[in-house]
């Protein structure tokens, strides 16, 4: 099994920075995506960015130039740099990743963490 372990969330004011942290850890021999989903009140999961396994990395439109979405694959963790936040951002973020341990291929969720931008 593959446990996701977010960190990071909090309150911040509009125009201010958090940084997100994923770490993945149980038995992992590979992962394929992994990034981040958000989920604001009363509306659908979205995604926010994503490593994926053809190389890329998407960014939902609505925070492109404002966050930054890196990793450290020696740690199995993935990073979410959130500048210039909006209220709009206001989510519980989930770490997801879709990654191959000894039950095969599987997609995982972390638990989420609540970002909450307001004045």
């Amino acid at each position: 099994q593959v446990q996701l372990v977010e960190s990071g969330g909090g309150l911040v004011q509009p125009g201010g920075s958090l940084r997100l942290s994923c770490a993945a850890s149980g038995i992992i021999f590979s992962i394929y995506d992994m990034g981040w989903y958000r989920q604001a009140p009363g509306k659908q999961r979205e995604l926010v960015a994503m490593f994926t396994d053809s190389g890329s990395t998407n960014y939902a439109d609505s925070v492109k130039g404002r966050f930054t979405i890196s990793r450290d694959n020696a740690k199995n963790t993935v990073y979410l740099q959130m500048n210039s936040l909006k209220p709009e951002d206001t989510a519980v973020y989930y770490c997801y990743a879709r990654a191959r341990s000894w039950t095969g291929v599987r997609e995982y969720w972390g638990e989420g963490t609540l970002v909450t931008v307001s004045s």
